[in-house]
């Protein structure tokens, strides 16, 4: 009884861990990106498709708890090869994630961070990949993600174009 009390301890931290991690990528991506919205973000020109402000925050909310998700689904699986790369594609893109808003927001650098939005798209795909085989509803699950980032990216790219 002890060794199950222990693995679910265990599994409950690794999953805390990884939604920590998420949400602390979420945090740096709002402390770049909420001073900028009233002033520089507000004055450039974008397309009439783009979202309202308020939207942003609870998408991102549910895809960074959905990834929090598939990750520990994934981790949760017998160690394996295609588990540790999944699980270091995983942080990959995370790390991927992390870069854009300092970039878009942050540095006013469009045209880089829509370089890092189309590597964060390839490394979502590849996580997606690596996932299938070890657990398919963890690749299922960043579904939602990449048509997120997909629109995001395109959102980026008209913005670019129109203020470039």
């Amino acid at each position: 009884m002890t060794g199950f009390t222990a693995t679910r301890r265990q599994g409950a931290l690794v999953f805390l861990g990884l939604l920590a991690a998420v949400f602390v990528v979420g945090g740096l991506g709002a402390f770049a990106t909420l001073p900028q919205i009233p002033g520089w973000y507000r004055a450039l020109a974008k397309p009439p498709w783009t979202p309202p402000d308020w939207l942003f925050g609870p998408a991102w909310t549910v895809l960074y708890i959905a990834m929090a998700v598939a990750a520990f689904l994934v981790w949760r699986r017998p160690a394996q090869a295609a588990r540790s790369r999944g699980l270091w594609l995983w942080t990959a893109q995370l790390i991927a994630n992390a870069l854009w808003s300092p970039l878009f927001f942050g540095a006013h650098r469009l045209g880089l961070a829509l370089i890092d939005i189309a590597v964060l798209w390839l490394l979502i795909v590849a996580t997606m990949v690596a996932f299938r085989p070890v657990r398919g509803l963890a690749a299922g699950l960043l579904v939602p993600y990449l048509l997120w980032v997909t629109f995001a990216a395109a959102l980026n790219a008209a913005i670019w174009q129109l203020n470039g």
